[in-house]
């Protein structure tokens, strides 16, 4: 048939009574039923279609199964993959999410193949974009550079998570390849991809406005940031320093507000709150629309408590790690115990019935941001009353006693903001931040550090933890005490480089816990391998034992098997892959 497939827009060819007409020879000339052609979309309207089916790929929902095997926020391949979280649940069920924490995967293994059909369908919708928006009449020229920009962002977007994820990766531009090969990839992955992903983005500096029509698209702010932050992967500091400089100084969310910090933590993810001055660069999502597996926050229904009168009631993933929870004790002064924290454990309630009396420790100094980012027994879990322990954890003995708690909703949430028409009440519209404010902030100390301004450095450090220190957010018992000893100090001027990015890097761990960063900046870092094989030694969980990070292999995940197969050439695999495991 003479149709040319648009990626990840055509929903599919009704061809119903073919059977009947095969055998006529008109019938190879015949229009499929429900087909979207190109010269359909060669219009201004089809084109913006095709942007938003561009957009719609970011939270990883539309090329896979299950939405939560290529989720946008990447708490499979981020945080799973670290020391900040266990797969939770049970060590059978999800079993590639197993493999992937004990450093075990395979090219074969499930969850890489459908990511990176996710990310190659997103960038063949950017393409199609570029492509077909060239012969559009009566199309304005800026019109048409306003589009590109905006497509040309999200093709780097998805080449930016590809490459920190398998490393060696191929480009995919509008001309590369047929549209009907794009997602088998047909194209070497033998050069480096950095110096394209760069170009994207500053052309989307170059021409996208300050300001846009809607909230969820991408802006000349979040552009600049995200230049820096592919700068930042690369050790280019002195690069990426004036884009955050101007981000931190001057940057506007695309309604036009100035970017800030949120002034109560806990409200950085709350869906009332969604679309915050925090949010540089986020995903967008809907409820209650009659499209709740499609439209809403779906690559996160596994991520919440487990058990009767949880939110979510299913499914238990996603469980905070005592090393986690450790990193929030703090010194007299408030200040991280960067090298011993780990050293005892925060009491906890693990292998302790709900049933069973339990008293929390509520004397240990900790950071605030322990109780915004975690739930654990005997402490308020929003609005939902004291998290119960094993009540809401579907394996202790296994996973550990903790649940997940940054982007859970609430329970005034329900029915506004969720979705209850599908297998879970999980499906709800909150907006999952790419990049927030405060990663702009700590990426800046970084690279201030990296560059020798000590003083700078500890001044972006101090911004972060001020507001980690407003009381008035603090999380309190019905009574109106304290539910922990919280106490969160400044650090003085950092003395050495050595120890500013020790800090800074520290606070990374406990600003951005659980928001699916953690791996890739250790492996940006280059400490993956004593870092993760340090936590190995120290866990108490079962199912780890034995597990061990391989330096110089485990740094990224392999190219998907059947993504090589797939690109042959005369019986040759076009893609090669990027390890021997």
């Amino acid at each position: 048939m003479k149709v040319r497939k648009i990626s990840g827009v055509m929903l599919g060819m009704l061809i119903t009574g073919s059977v009947l007409v095969a055998c006529k020879e008109e019938f190879l000339d015949q229009q499929p039923i429900g087909a979207l052609t190109e010269n359909v979309l060669k219009t201004e309207a089809g084109i913006k279609g095709l942007l938003i089916a561009a957009y719609s790929l970011l939270d990883g929902t539309g090329s896979v199964t299950n939405n939560w095997e290529a989720a946008g926020s990447n708490f499979v391949f981020g945080s799973i993959a670290s020391d900040e979280a266990h797969k939770g649940s049970d060590p059978s069920d999800q079993v590639p999410m197993l493999i992937i924490e004990r450093y075990e995967t395979l090219p074969s293994t499930g969850y890489l193949n459908q990511k990176w059909r996710t990310l190659y369908d997103g960038i063949a919708r950017a393409n199609d974009v570029l492509r077909l928006m060239k012969d559009v009449p009566n199309m304005t020229d800026q019109a048409k550079a306003r589009v590109a920009a905006e497509a040309r962002f999200l093709r780097a977007h998805y080449h930016f998570d590809a490459r920190k994820i398998f490393e060696k990766v191929p480009y995919v531009d509008e001309m590369t390849v047929n549209i009907n090969d794009i997602n088998t990839a047909k194209v070497a992955n033998d050069k480096e991809v950095w110096p394209m992903i760069e170009a994207d983005f500053q052309f989307a500096i170059d021409n996208l406005p300050e300001t846009q029509s809607e909230v969820g698209r991408a802006n000349k702010s979040a552009a600049k940031a995200y230049l820096a932050k592919v700068y930042m992967y690369q050790e280019k500091f002195a690069e990426a320093l004036p884009l955050l400089n101007e981000v931190i100084a001057s940057g506007k969310t695309p309604i036009g507000a100035p970017y800030a910090l949120v002034n109560d933590f806990s409200r950085i993810y709350e869906i009332a709150n969604k679309n915050n001055e925090e949010v540089v660069f986020g995903y967008q999502s809907s409820v209650n629309d009659g499209s709740a597996a499609v439209n809403a926050n779906s690559s996160e229904v596994l991520n919440f408590p487990n058990g009767g009168g949880a939110p979510g009631g299913c499914c238990g993933f996603f469980q905070p790690t005592q090393n986690l929870v450790n990193s929030y004790k703090v010194d007299a002064n408030g200040l991280p115990l960067l090298d011993t924290f780990n050293e005892s454990d925060l009491k906890n309630d693990d292998g302790i019935k709900t049933a069973d009396p339990f008293t929390p420790d509520r004397t240990t100094p900790v950071d605030p941001r322990l109780d915004f980012t975690v739930g654990r027994r005997g402490v308020p879990y929003y609005d939902w009353g004291l998290h119960p322990g094993s009540l809401w954890i579907r394996n202790q003995t296994q996973m550990g006693p903790y649940s997940p708690k940054k982007k859970v909703y609430r329970k005034s949430d329900v029915g506004q903001y969720t979705d209850g028409s599908s297998w879970t009440p999980g499906y709800n519209a909150q907006v999952h931040a790419i990049i927030r404010f405060a990663d702009v902030l700590l990426m800046a100390a970084e690279a201030e550090a990296e560059v020798g301004s000590l003083a700078r450095a500890t001044e972006l450090v101090n911004r972060v933890r001020a507001r980690a220190a407003n009381e008035s957010a603090f999380v309190k018992l019905d009574n109106g005490q304290l539910a922990a000893n919280y106490k969160i100090g400044q650090y003085p001027t950092f003395a050495s480089q050595d120890f500013a990015l020790k800090a800074i890097r520290f606070e990374r761990k406990l600003e951005l816990a659980m928001e699916g960063d953690r791996f890739f900046d250790l492996v940006r870092w280059g400490i993956a391998a004593p870092t993760l094989n340090k936590y190995l030694d120290e866990t108490e969980r079962p199912y780890l034992q034995g597990a061990r990070f391989t330096e110089g292999q485990d740094e990224y995940y392999p190219i998907p098997e059947q993504q090589i197969v797939l690109s042959q050439v005369n019986g040759v695999s076009v893609l090669q892959p990027n390890r021997n495991k």
